[in-house]
């Protein structure tokens, strides 16, 4: 005959086997996922990783905002609406150093990546659409790992003069290669493909012209990435194009600048263009 204390263990234990049991049901509701905010980093299948909002919709660059800010305005921004969030640098995907805010013409706010304002395509009707690249030959769709991209400005040297596109004082928009955060690229004609004949071995000489330190990742689309290479010079990566070694001009303190143009003369540092002769030969 069983002792009450006996009943009472085989109680308990019966209750705890019911409570365990009722743990493990799969039936039970999954915790709600929380959505996700700010940029985002998308695999796409074209194009890469590429940058959308919060919910996948595409975002884009514009060539004209050579300076950072909009060239988007009037009739433009119905096709690229601006985007802007407050969440925008949340994601732990994206460095939050690389999010910015401009405040456009009209007071409002837009969101940038890299000092580039950002853009949304109308004609992107579908989270995970991509229409809007290369459009005109001056969007991008926005992405974290481009090496070079294309800027539409005008030329402005360090001698105050401006210039059209084959370096003859005007004024006129040039087409031309720029860093990930918009900065100028020049050649300089003294060059030859593949060969850096300007940077001392000891480097003493970089801060006029430093040189592009980079290796080939994402460019823009209307470029050819065949282009462009990889060479070491005195034990450092620099970048080319064509052949021609890619530089800075130091002293382009802000994006948009290009004094390099006409220093010491016109044609001796040019910018380089999608259009541009390859290097010589050694």
């Amino acid at each position: 005959m069983m002792t009450n204390h006996v009943k009472r263990s085989r109680f308990l234990m019966a209750i705890a086997a019911i409570v365990a049991l009722h743990g493990c049901n799969d039936s039970d509701p999954a915790e709600p996922e929380m959505p996700e905010k700010g940029i985002q980093v998308r695999a796409h299948a074209t194009y890469g990783q590429v940058l959308t909002d919060s919910v996948g919709h595409a975002l884009y660059f514009f060539a004209r905002d050579a300076d950072g800010n909009s060239a988007c305005t009037g009739n433009c921004e119905s096709a690229w609406p601006v985007y802007y969030s407050s969440d925008a640098g949340i994601n732990a995907e994206i460095d939050a150093s690389d999010i910015g805010v401009h405040i456009r013409a009209d007071g409002s706010m837009q969101t940038t990546y890299k000092g580039w304002p950002l853009y949304y395509f109308a004609s992107d009707e579908a989270a995970g659409e991509v229409n809007g690249d290369g459009v005109g030959g001056n969007w991008f769709v926005a992405k974290p790992d481009y090496s070079v991209l294309l800027v539409q400005n005008q030329l402005v040297g360090a001698d105050g003069t401006s210039y059209t596109a084959d370096l003859t004082p005007g004024e006129g928009q040039t087409k031309y290669l720029v860093d990930a955060y918009g900065r100028t690229l020049y050649g300089f004609v003294n060059d030859r493909y593949d060969t850096n004949n300007f940077t001392n071995a000891d480097f003493s000489n970089n801060g006029v012209w430093p040189i592009y330190e980079s290796e080939i990742k994402a460019v823009a689309s209307v470029a050819n990435r065949e282009d462009f290479a990889e060479i070491m010079v005195h034990g450092r990566m620099q970048l080319t194009y064509k052949g021609w070694p890619l530089y800075y001009f130091g002293q382009d303190a802000m994006r948009g600048e290009n004094k390099g143009v006409s220093f010491p003369s016109p044609g001796v540092w040019p910018v380089l263009q999608l259009d541009s002769p390859e290097a010589p030969m050694p």
